[in-house]
């Protein structure tokens, strides 16, 4: 059985309808998302359309809560950091209908899939906090304490964008990257940083064997530019230098 993994496509549906199209042309059995869904980018509303259609699990994320709530569970934030944050919110959850909202609002912490009798855990950050930051450099005892738990099954979170994988116990975890939001957590200053492709991970499992694919696709920025650039949400000044197509 082969499980698409898709997660952190932050309101990009340029970025979304590539991947698509790259499981129309390489097509898994099943699909989950991990989360972060629809806020921060110039398409809220199709980005959630496209993944309705989907009809798959989908974990709730940091960035679909605090859309929700608007209130800030992560890192502190300086006072007008929050306040850009606080009007790109208000701008995305007037994009969406009562019906969008209510889906948001349905998607459980974790998700388990089985996997011709393997079977997965999903959850955004880790399976106890969608806010928690696992990355291929945290410190092994704190990657052990939140997965070690965890190890009797495959384990698979997003909320990094950040492709990588690694052992916990005998089995492993994975992060699939971003959808929408790839980029170079390395990147010199000044230097834009958000990577022109979408992300995402393939896994598979057949009679014992379990493989997973990084996939890499790329997008049109240029056309996401030109999105962001009509679609009147604000502050996007930030998002377009980071862009490596910003014209």
């Amino acid at each position: 059985m082969k499980l698409a993994v898709l997660s952190d496509i932050h309101g990009n549906a340029v970025a979304f309808d590539a991947v698509l199209a790259d499981l129309a042309r390489h097509p898994a059995d099943r699909v989950i998302c991990l989360g972060d869904v629809a806020q921060a980018g110039a398409e809220p509303r199709e980005a959630i359309e496209r993944l309705r259609t989907l009809g798959c699990p989908v974990v709730m994320g940091n960035a679909d809560a605090w859309l929700l709530t608007g209130t800030w569970t992560g890192a502190p934030q300086p006072d007008d950091r929050v306040k850009i944050l606080e009007t790109v919110r208000a701008w995305s959850l007037e994009r969406l209908d009562d019906a969008d909202r209510a889906w948001i609002a349905a998607f459980p912490p974790t998700v388990e899939v089985d996997l011709d009798g393997a079977k997965l855990l999903a959850f955004h950050g880790s399976p106890a906090s969608f806010d928690e930051i696992l990355q291929p450099t945290t410190p092994a005892e704190d990657f052990e304490r939140a997965l070690l738990p965890h190890a009797d099954r495959i384990l698979c979170g997003g909320h990094v964008h950040l492709q990588f994988r690694r052992r916990v116990g005998d089995s492993f975890h994975f992060n699939p990257g971003s959808i929408g939001l790839a980029y170079r957590h390395d990147a010199p200053a000044g230097v834009p940083f958000v990577d022109p492709w979408a992300e995402y991970a393939v896994l598979e499992v057949d009679h014992g064997r379990v493989s997973l694919d990084f996939r890499r696709v790329p997008y049109d920025v240029a056309a996401y530019v030109r999105k962001l650039r009509t679609s009147g949400r604000p502050h996007i000044e930030e998002s377009l230098n980071n862009l490596s197509v910003s014209a």
